[in-house]
């Protein structure tokens, strides 16, 4: 392996780690010491790849956030599914999913904005960079919705993004203390099937 690969490996490594470990523990309860560990690399190499732990958790959440991104955007560039067929499907994945991991960990970027969102700047800035990445395909998909008729146009496509992002994160801080799909797919049955209706 070339020297950049090995690099961009290690980072990669370390930005997987961190996620796993930042979910299961939280941002204060993980030591850097113990994400190195977990993936080989020496603490003073640490710094090659992140100026501080805080740098290291903007990155985390920028890294979560990409495949759930790119999960949404393969969905509505589905050419045979409609914009809020796609949107549906895309969640009801997600609900799957949380039912597979028997609802352990919920969504890091809720997970993060609870223990860091008044506390550090650097990450505070990297969650709201975040959602407002997700926030904005939601806001593309509903948009594309309302063109098709399907979901009812006297509210703005941003508007509904918005109120389905902060339901949904509500619902997935419910589902974990009640170990129970029910909050989430109640969210996305009231929003996408009944109150974004024309």
């Amino acid at each position: 392996m070339s020297k950049s690969n090995k690099k961009e490996f290690n980072r990669e490594s370390l930005l997987n780690e961190g996620v796993a470990l930042f979910m299961g523990q939280g941002y204060h309860g993980t030591g850097l010491q113990e994400i190195l560990d977990a993936v080989n690399v020496p603490k003073g190499s640490f710094y090659n790849y992140f100026d501080s732990k805080e740098d290291f958790g903007a990155n985390v959440i920028q890294h979560y956030i990409g495949p759930f991104i790119a999960q949404l955007a393969g969905h509505l560039d589905c050419s045979g599914m409609d914009a809020l067929g796609a949107i549906r499907c895309y969640f009801d994945e997600l609900i799957a999913e949380l039912e597979r991991n028997e609802f352990k960990g919920g969504c890091l970027l809720g997970n993060l904005m609870g223990e860091l969102g008044d506390t550090s700047e650097v990450c505070q800035k990297s969650l709201q960079s975040a959602v407002k990445r997700y926030r904005d395909l939601l806001q593309y998909g509903l948009a594309k919705a309302q063109r098709q008729g399907a979901v009812r146009s006297d509210k703005s496509a941003e508007e509904m993004a918005d109120l389905l992002i902060n339901a949904w994160q509500g619902a997935l801080l419910r589902m974990k203390i009640e170990k129970s799909s029910a909050p989430a797919k109640q969210c996305c049955q009231n929003l996408l099937g009944d109150y974004f209706m024309p």
